[in-house]
């Protein structure tokens, strides 16, 4: 049994296309995610700008055997992660289907609202009333899922300013676990005692609920074979500037993976200010063994299998 994965799109924030990013790639958050033993079942992660070329792909090879079933689960609705939606070919023919999965902060914006939404005339050219093929949307919340022929999928909340899930896929014994866009949880109370509202029980309350909310986030990818966690910045970069950004350092992923007894950790959400060049040099120093863990740079196009 195993668990094949390829990257569309690495980026984060917005696609930059261009020769400094030919290497790396410039789409945003996309990840194709397939079942060989399986007839190549196809679960799609995010619907960044590196949708539309898995979206070719699909028509070209998949939909020779006949009209697609696919599942799309997005981990967030920014934008950079669902704009490559009305670019995918599949939803524009009949007899196709697709499923999208994915959290709503806002009891008045639906799934299909957000998401769909994109597909008006204020944006696009095509409405979604226009679409051939069957669109279906699921709103999800934490938990666990079974996704059928032995997969499972567990849904776990991430920090980030809007609501934002991690997910854990379960195949034959082999996991695979995102964690972006997030960063930390931390206290959000006053802890300096000098300070004029500087409350003892509540900064003590605020530290301890931050570690547990870090435990459980670790706890959730304990032990996956592959990890793609959110390393937009260093830890020089993150603090102070960007911290509540909703993003993490290279060094908090590391020391993260390295605690959970991940094997593989890609390195990911790569800042759209980064050049090919840039992340080379981060790769030297982030990238190889560290303590036990295999540790790498996503690149648009990269495959690996579990």
């Amino acid at each position: 049994m195993s668990i094949k994965v390829k990257f569309w799109g690495v980026r984060g924030s917005v696609p930059c296309p261009g020769p400094e990013t030919v290497r790396y790639g410039g789409n945003t958050a996309c990840i194709e995610v397939r079942f060989p033993e399986l007839d190549n079942r196809l679960l799609i992660i995010d619907a960044g700008s590196g949708l539309r070329g898995l979206g070719n792909h699909i028509m070209a090879n998949d939909f020779k055997r006949g009209p697609l079933d696919l599942s799309i689960f997005l981990t967030h609705t920014h934008w950079d992660h669902i704009m490559g939606f009305p670019f995918f070919v599949p939803i524009y023919v009949p007899g196709n289907r697709l499923t999208v999965y994915g959290p709503v902060s806002y009891e008045q914006d639906t799934l299909r609202g957000i998401v769909g939404g994109q597909l008006t005339y204020r944006y696009f050219p095509v409405r979604e009333v226009e679409l051939t093929a069957e669109v279906d949307y699921v709103e999800l919340k934490e938990g666990r899922l079974d996704l059928g022929d032995g997969i499972t999928l567990v849904t776990r909340y991430l920090n980030h300013p809007v609501l934002c899930l991690g997910y854990r896929i379960e195949f034959g014994g082999k996991v695979l676990c995102t964690a972006y866009d997030t960063e930390p949880y931390r206290n959000l109370f006053i802890t300096d005692p000098a300070a004029p509202s500087y409350d003892e029980e509540m900064a003590w309350e605020g530290a301890e609920v931050a570690a547990e909310q870090n435990r459980l986030v670790t706890d959730f990818f304990t032990g996956a074979d592959l990890l793609i966690h959110d390393t937009q910045y260093t830890e020089e970069e993150f603090f102070p500037a960007k911290v509540g950004w909703g993003h993490s350092s290279f060094e908090y992923a590391l020391a993260a993976a390295s605690r959970a007894g991940v094997k593989r950790l890609a390195l990911f959400h790569h800042d759209p200010d980064r050049s090919d060049d840039q992340l080379d040099e981060l790769a030297l120093c982030y990238g190889g063994q560290r303590d036990g863990v295999e540790v790498f740079c996503a690149r648009e196009g990269m495959e690996l299998t579990l």
